[in-house]
């Protein structure tokens, strides 16, 4: 079976050593070359040549779309991007529930048009305040019912920090663990069907995670709503990555997940 490889990773806009972390960002795209990444906390400024996620995938050959969540002001912009290997077609973001906040957040669809298909690819970055765990558990309601109503030839794919650990309902909601109002959806947790080791990936032995003063935990996920009859997205690897220092710091705050599902082989 071919395979789709995707990665998520919050980049943490340009706090820190930027242009060292851009550079490590960089060398580890190389390396896992990801068909699709979603990337979140991302700064997009209007007029200007290029946003972040321009530069990180620039000279590497993806497609390149941002997502707004909120404008900081002047117009600067944060929120999500898709790197993908594929053509794009149609593209669309929402708002979150909660968005009456100081820190409004959203949900980026794009219909990336792979050889084997039009594959529903979702990036989302949820509230982080520890104490939201009701307004994260409206965010994924919303979240999972546009995956879920997502049309393609390939299973949807979600990635994306969703501040919420696999033990909180936000994520037992996910999984078809949690019901709420009496509705409950399923979505497959590729780490937690074919991962290995630990899956935290905000810990303290990234320094820049460490100045938070928080506890290892995970909080970014891949799903996928497959696989669908003829195994077409089935987690077949996922892992850790990006979590190593390089050129004497880590890649974001975050550590990434890199992901490989099952894809129908090509007829010539």
């Amino acid at each position: 079976m071919d395979r789709l490889r995707v990665l998520t990773l919050n980049i943490w806009n340009r706090q820190g050593p930027w242009e060292t972390r851009c550079a490590a960002i960089r060398k580890g795209l190389v390396e896992l070359a990801p068909d699709l990444i979603g990337l979140q906390e991302v700064l997009h400024l209007e007029g200007a040549p290029r946003d972040q996620a321009e530069e990180l995938a620039e000279g590497l050959g993806y497609h390149v779309v941002f997502g707004g969540a909120w404008e900081i002001g002047g117009g600067l912009h944060f929120g999500n991007a898709v790197l993908s290997r594929f053509p794009l077609g149609e593209q669309k973001s929402w708002r979150l529930p909660g968005d009456d906040t100081e820190e409004p957040r959203s949900l980026l669809r794009v219909l990336a048009e792979a050889p084997y298909g039009i594959i529903p690819f979702f990036v989302t970055h949820l509230d982080w305040k520890l104490h939201h765990a009701a307004r994260r558990l409206r965010q994924v309601q919303f979240v999972a019912e546009r995956v879920l109503e997502a049309k393609g030839g390939f299973p949807a794919v979600l990635v994306g920090d969703f501040n919420a650990e696999p033990s909180s309902d936000e994520i037992r909601y996910l999984r078809g663990h949690h019901v709420v109002d009496g509705t409950s959806v399923y979505l497959t947790d590729c780490f937690a069907w074919v991962g290995t080791g630990s899956r935290e990936t905000f810990v303290r032995r990234n320094p820049f995670a460490a100045e938070a003063h928080e506890p290892d935990r995970c909080l970014d996920y891949v799903f996928v709503s497959g696989p669908d009859r003829q195994r077409q997205g089935e987690p077949l690897v996922a892992k850790i990555v990006l979590d190593q220092p390089v050129g004497g710091a880590f890649p974001s705050d975050h550590l990434g997940i890199y992901v490989e599902l099952g894809v129908l082989p090509q007829t010539p």
